[in-house]
């Protein structure tokens, strides 16, 4: 069983190596009404840290189905005003953003997937804005999981909803190295270990990479000053923090019309309280041309109407095999934990910090220069130990970056 320790340390990683809250900033957590004994620790420790100020936007999974059950298409198509106001505020004053994610994956199972576009638009387009904080790195940001009743029940469906959320519990600290005697200094060598892989991807400058598995035979084209990251980033003030909590990725951008060919998923979508799953793309000259899934293809179909961008790839992701995701051998149905056990790819809006100089053009430059601009921003899981990627170099020449679903490249330096 956790015990109050565990969730302590916990809290001091989010807030530390995580969000890496500074004294007199302000904090705003994203947190599941089911949470609130974990975030009450991570508010109390924040205070303690010298936080200004901690406010929390509660999450209630049962109001949130109640909502989409009964109200009209007008208040469904409706973000309010002053919640776009509550976050732009918090943002300008500099805040850190702690987001703790454990909706239920099949909550909005049975919903009309019109309704949910339609929020999902609504939400987006409001708050584009801040969203330009996050994904500039503006602010400090993170995102990170705690088990509730229902999710947990998915990952574990012959237990019972309380064992379910303590074997939850228990796999989410392993992953997260919460279990370690000092997880912050876990946390810093884990880093130090992306880093490394990231550096030896951006000496490469690979002009694109070539992904072949089942189902998949895909060509994606990378462009010029793209940039690979992974592990911590760092915000314009210059502090360092960990945007998502597990990370086993280095990941780039696209570009944009630079993508051809066919990508199969390997894991189940959580998007928007709906699974979407056994799916295929297909792309030419970087946009989707043709689709199909087994399960949740209105969904996929509404997720691809979003905009013209949620049509291209914003991400192309590299995670070995053997990441302790992947070797918990669960599925999450969470793409924060899903997309650590797996290389993937994203539909939707590319992080400007994935190219030089981006977070200082303006969307037209981004455009010239290959990176896609979109409402969404949506990853999906495309690895597996039969996934074998190439990398195509400058000069032409091809060599190896993944076998079998991990590192070809050294990127331990053995």
């Amino acid at each position: 069983m956790v015990n109050q320790h565990t969730k302590e340390k916990y809290a001091d990683l989010a807030l530390k190596t995580g969000v890496n809250l500074q004294n007199n900033q302000a904090l705003m957590i994203n947190a599941p009404i089911e949470g609130a004994d974990f975030t009450k620790i991570v508010a109390r420790k924040a205070y303690e840290m010298g936080a200004k100020d901690v406010h929390i936007n509660w999450v209630d999974d049962e109001l949130t189905l109640l909502k989409y059950e009964n109200a009209p298409d007008e208040v469904i198509g409706n973000f309010p005003e002053w919640k776009v106001k509550l976050n732009d505020t918090y943002a300008e004053d500099g805040a850190a953003v702690l987001s703790i994610r454990s909706t239920n994956p099949d909550l909005l199972k049975d919903i009309d997937s019109s309704r949910i576009a339609m929020a999902n638009k609504a939400g987006a387009e409001a708050m584009k804005n801040f969203r330009q904080y996050t994904m500039n790195d503006r602010i400090t940001w993170s995102i990170i999981s705690i088990p509730t009743g229902d999710w947990a029940q998915k990952v574990f469906p012959d237990k019972s909803k309380a064992d379910a959320v303590e074997s939850l519990w228990d796999a989410i600290v392993n992953i997260v190295r919460v279990d370690k005697d000092d997880p912050i200094a876990a946390w810093e060598e884990h880093n130090q270990t992306l880093k490394t892989a990231r550096e030896i991807l951006n000496k490469k400058t690979y002009q694109k990479l070539v992904f072949k598995a089942p189902g998949t035979d895909l060509e994606i084209e990378l462009p010029k000053g793209h940039i690979w990251k992974g592990g911590s980033a760092v915000s314009e003030q210059g502090t360092p923090f960990n945007p998502n909590m597990p990370t086993e990725e280095v990941f780039s951008l696209p570009h944009k019309y630079g993508v051809n060919g066919t990508v199969a998923s390997t894991k189940p979508l959580n998007y928007s309280g709906s699974v979407i799953d056994h799916f295929s793309l297909t792309f030419k000259d970087g946009k989707v041309v043709d689709y199909q899934a087994e399960q949740g293809e209105e969904t996929l179909k509404h997720l691809l109407e979003t905009d013209e961008g949620a049509q291209r790839l914003g991400e192309v992701a590299l995670v070995p095999h053997e990441s302790p995701v992947s070797q918990s051998g669960l599925i999450f149905y969470n793409t924060l934990f899903d997309e650590n056990a797996s290389c993937h790819i994203a539909l939707g809006k590319a992080y400007p910090t994935n190219l030089e100089g981006g977070s200082q053009m303006d969307d037209d430059t981004l455009d010239q220069n290959g990176v896609n601009d979109s409402l969404t921003h949506v990853d999906f899981m495309i690895g597996s130990e039969n996934l074998d990627i190439d990398g195509v170099l400058e000069d032409g020449t091809t060599e190896a970056v993944f076998r079998n679903g991990t590192w070809a490249l050294n990127v331990k330096g053995e």
